[in-house]
């Protein structure tokens, strides 16, 4: 069974800066980060963002269980 995401009406992708999520953590917002870098890119690399949730472009399917439902801000990121 395949699920679809789906935006609220009143969510909207966006990109945010470094800065800005930073200040929404700071004013203690929950935000979940979402790696989706490609495998490669991702083995390679020795920085991780703590508490990030690995959901590769290629297999976005077999990770949507690990995304938890969220109001606040969710941030994904890749190279």
């Amino acid at each position: 069974m395949s699920k679809e995401l789906q935006l609220d009406e009143r969510e909207e992708i966006t990109r945010i800066t470094v800065d800005e999520v930073q200040q929404r953590i700071d004013r203690g917002e929950p935000v979940v980060f979402l790696d989706s870098r490609s495998e490669k890119p991702w083995e390679e690399s020795d920085i991780r963002i703590r508490g990030a949730i690995r959901v590769p472009p290629d297999k976005i399917d077999e990770h949507l269980g690990k995304i938890p439902p969220t109001k606040g801000l969710m941030v994904s990121y890749c190279t």
